[in-house]
Order: structure tokens, then C-alpha cells, then sequence
């Protein structure tokens, strides 16, 4: 298992993590079995997001004796009524809910907690200047919460948020299709087929320019929904037209900006394991250029994917990290400090670039790589 840092939390998390599913299904029945793979597979990282007290006590049992094994993201502002779950704002209900998490998982704290389910940009506003920001101060000065984050499925609300300064975590739903998809207040449209009807060129830009903002102020990106529920994975279901594996899917997640883990939905241990097993993959079986070349539905056409098939560069530059740090720059419209040293760390940069278009030829996405060297240089000086 590889491990990555998650933005400037500190925190060095496993690449594949464990996402809340399995813990739910099949009456939570799975939750130590589950636990059991993960500490096999040295999975680290889990997110729990449900209320219900008795999911949230079977995972209590199951981390008892080896909690200080596992890095947890829980949610604030998920509640249990009526035998039902439910989102709140009401900071009693949040105060009370997250006591019982405590209590029922049978911990101290929480290493990072998610305010849960942001999506409208008034939600936003009034989490931030209201109780529920305050209540998310108060649990991490009390160390309760060790780092507060938010989860999302809508770019320009998380941009917001990441802007704020108020947040060290972001869980944001990352697959290529959805990648396509403008913002919008109901996740329900990065499942809805019309959306999916038109040709695409490139990814939506403000999923892109959130990607690099969590890049450049050290917001570390916890990826959901990286199968887009397993419809990426049937050709029948999936809006590309076509079937991805699980490792392209992974992969594709990982190559973004600012990501330090995906989320496995493992509704089994041979998901799991499955999952895992991305490590282990040799770089044919993660390669998801192909694959996107040849979507019926999407094109990607001129668009850097950070695929890698750019290499080998007979200047030994690393094409695909001198055009994310040039990206990161146009979207920024300066050079952050932090990209600035990146760029200088690297052995070899633009200016050795001689020109020769073998990387232009082996691009299955017709980038214009050879003027974005130029523009590196100019941009960077050399």
C-alpha cells in the first residue's frame, strides 16, 4: 500500500481507503470482517457517515483494541429519526448527534470532521458565518475533531470553501464522466443520462480550477464516488458509453490535483480487495487514456489528462508535472509560492525540452505539448 499526504494535515494516508457502504449494508453485519481486510490490506483511512446507532456501535466493537490504527472521518450534521437518516442543521440535533458518535464508536475523537453534505451556496453561507462552523471550531480546540472538513458534490460551493480557510479536507465525488458535468445544486445530474447526451470536450472547469485551488492551499481531496456507484464499470449503465476497471477509475482519481485517497464503496471483501489490488497493477492495467480515447459519448480531445503517456522524454523532463504546475499557474493567474518550488525541484524542466514531438506523437488527447514547454519556460523562466 502507498501512502500520500493528506494536504497539510499532517495526516499520511493510504491510497485506498474504506468508504461508509460497506459498513451499511447487510445490516452492518460486514463491519468487522471489513475492518479485518482493511488492517490486512494496510488500509488506514475509512469515512462513516451514518447515524444509525446501530451501525455506528458495530463499528464501535469492530475498531475496539486497534483504533489507533485507523485515521476517521466522520460527519457532523448526519442524524437518526424516525429510524431514518437525516441531514440537520440544527445545532442541538448536531451537538447531540455527535456526542453519540463518540460514545457509540467508543473514541476521543474524530481525525477529521466532515460537516456534512454541502451542495448549495446559501447552505454554505449560512454553515460558515453560523452555529455549525462554530460548533466544528469548538470540537477541534477541544480536540474532539483533530481537522475539519466538508463534504460536496458541487465545485463552485467547495471553491468557496476552500477559499474560506475554514476547511483542511475535502470530500468531493471525482470520476471522469461526472468531471464533465457544470456545477449544479442537485447531485441527482451527474447521474441523469440527458446530461450525458452531447459530445463533451473537456472537463467542466470549475471541477478543473477546484482541483488546483485544494493543490495550492494544501486542502487535501478524500475521493467519493469514484466508480459513479459502479456505472462506470458496466458499459450498459455507464454515460461514456463504454466499461472502465476499477484500476482505471482509481487511477484516474489519483492522477487529480490535490487528491490523497479514494473511497472504496466495497459492498464486499473481494471489493475491497479488489480495490487494493491497484497497487499491485502493472501501469497497463491502470492506463485509462485508451479507454478515453475511444468513448462514443466524450471527448477529451486537447485536454491534458496527466495520463503519463507523454513519456518517456528523451530530455528526461516530466511532461505531465511541468504542464499541472503550468496549469496551476493559468488558473491561479500568478505562481504560487509552493508551485514555484515544485516546478524549481524538478531535475530537468522546460527549457530542455529540444522539441522533437515525440510526446506530441505518443498523446492519445492531441495536446500541444510542445508550446506548452514554451509557455512553461516563459512562465517559470526556464
Amino acid at each position: 500500500m502507498k501512502y500520500r499526504n493528506l494536504g497539510k494535515t499532517g495526516l499520511r494516508v493510504s491510497e485506498i481507503s474504506l468508504g461508509c457502504e460497506g459498513f451499511v449494508d447487510h445490516d452492518g453485519t460486514l463491519t468487522p470482517l471489513l475492518m479485518d481486510k482493511a488492517e490486512e490490506l494496510h488500509i488506514n483511512y475509512l469515512d462513516f457517515y451514518t447515524p444509525n446507532p446501530n451501525l455506528r456501535d458495530r463499528l464501535g466493537k469492530a475498531l475496539a483494541g486497534r483504533r489507533e490504527k485507523f485515521i476517521l472521518q466522520a460527519h457532523l450534521c448526519t442524524t437518526w429519526k424516525g429510524d431514518q437518516y437525516e441531514r440537520t442543521r440544527e445545532i442541538e440535533k448536531v451537538r447531540t448527534s455527535f456526542d453519540d458518535l463518540l460514545t457509540r464508536l467508543e473514541t476521543d475523537y474524530i481525525d477529521v470532521g466532515m460537516i456534512h453534505y454541502v451542495d448549495s451556496m446559501q447552505d454554505w453561507q449560512e454553515i460558515c458565518h453560523g452555529p455549525v462552523m462554530e460548533f466544528a471550531k469548538e470540537l477541534k480546540a477541544a480536540g474532539k475533531i483533530r481537522h475539519i472538513g466538508m463534504s460536496s458534490h458541487n465545485p463552485v460551493v467547495s471553491k468557496a470553501a476552500v477559499e474560506s480557510g475554514l476547511i483542511e479536507v475535502l470530500m468531493f465525488s471525482i470520476n471522469p464522466c461526472y468531471d464533465l458535468q457544470p456545477a449544479s445544486e442537485d447531485c441527482n445530474d451527474l447521474w441523469d443520462d440527458k446530461n450525458y447526451q452531447s459530445q463533451h470536450v473537456n472537463i467542466d472547469p470549475d471541477r478543473e480550477s477546484l482541483y488546483e485551488l485544494c493543490e495550492e492551499k494544501g486542502v487535501g481531496i478524500t475521493v467519493m464516488k469514484a466508480f459513479g456507484g459502479g456505472d462506470l464499470l458496466d458499459a450498459s449503465m455507464s454515460p461514456a458509453g463504454v466499461a472502465l476497471t476499477a484500476n482505471q477509475c482509481i487511477h484516474y482519481a489519483l492522477t487529480r490535483p490535490a487528491v490523497a485517497t479514494v473511497l472504496s464503496g466495497a459492498h464486499t471483501l473481494k471489493e475491497l480487495e479488489i480495490s487494493a489490488a491497484y497497487e499491485s497493477a502493472a501501469d497497463e492495467e491502470k492506463d485509462y487514456a485508451v479507454a478515453f480515447a475511444l468513448m462514443p459519448n466524450i471527448s477529451w480531445q486537447g485536454h491534458c489528462m496527466y495520463c503519463g503517456h507523454c513519456a518517456p522524454c528523451p530530455a528526461n523532463i516530466d511532461v505531465a508535472s511541468v504542464t499541472k504546475f503550468l496549469n496551476l499557474t493559468k488558473a491561479q493567474g500568478s505562481i504560487p509560492e509552493t508551485v514555484r518550488e515544485h516546478y524549481s525541484a524538478l531535475e530537468h524542466t522546460a527549457e530542455n525540452c529540444v522539441a522533437c514531438g515525440a510526446c506530441e506523437k505518443r498523446c492519445p488527447f492531441g495536446v500541444r505539448i510542445i508550446d506548452n514547454m514554451k509557455e512553461a519556460v516563459t512562465t517559470f523562466g526556464r
